[in-house]
């Protein structure tokens, strides 16, 4: 959470630094905004921490629907800056989340962060999303092994390495106005094409004969 909340004030500070402003919020279109809040709901939902049987099974479920929505949103909005970088991330998560029952977590990364805690949790197998690295865990360079030191204290995956890259990138655009939608027609322009009126005439057209020239004082 600690590095949740560092990289979005950080971006801010950074979006200011280079002319934007948060009111480029006010033009942001999230399609489908609803399905990332449930994602991440469902991501913080107490799980049970079984590596087998009906908890292996309802864990996964839950983590899986969790993943899939996520991606289905940042599917859906890839045209916003920040997205395709969100969607490379959580991809690489979510396959090593699902290729080992949860995310394996280095035990060296753990003791260079300085989380003594979280190691004797994990050593314990007490983790439900998470769990201590082993040998028999597959894609182990994708899983949590960068460590992140005080004050911190976190370790991360390459996935979110991406997902916070796309993050900032995301606040830093937006801030500056560029949302990736596509400006809407100015109201009030009309287009005056070839055959409207005060444009060039059409081809073939006949010109109207000249008004009579009046004769008055002049007949003889």
């Amino acid at each position: 959470m600690i590095l949740f909340v560092s990289v979005i004030l950080l971006s801010v500070l950074v979006g200011y630094l280079v002319g934007g402003r948060l009111r480029g919020f006010e033009r942001l279109h999230l399609h489908h905004w609803w399905l990332a809040p449930i994602g991440l709901g469902l991501q913080v939902l107490p799980l049970p921490d079984a590596r087998n049987g009906t908890d292996f099974l309802v864990r996964m479920t839950v983590l899986g629907a969790s993943y899939a929505l996520l991606l289905i949103f940042a599917g859906i909005n890839i045209r916003i800056p920040g997205m395709p970088l969100l969607l490379v991330g959580l991809t690489l998560n979510a396959v090593v989340v699902i290729a080992n029952g949860g995310m394996p977590a280095s035990q060296r990364a753990l003791e260079v962060s300085g989380q003594t805690e979280a190691l004797k949790h994990l050593t314990a197998d007490e983790g439900s999303k998470h769990h201590l690295m082993t040998s028999a865990d597959h894609l182990t360079p994708l899983a949590d092994v960068i460590p992140i030191p005080p004050p911190i204290e976190q370790v991360a995956s390459v996935g979110d390495v991406f997902v916070y890259a796309g993050l900032a990138w995301l606040i830093v655009a937006v801030m500056r106005g560029r949302t990736g939608e596509q400006a809407p027609p100015e109201k009030g322009r009309r287009y005056r094409g070839r055959h409207r009126p005060g444009s060039a005439r059409a081809p073939g057209s006949v010109e109207p004969p000249p008004a009579a020239a009046t004769t008055l004082g002049t007949s003889r």
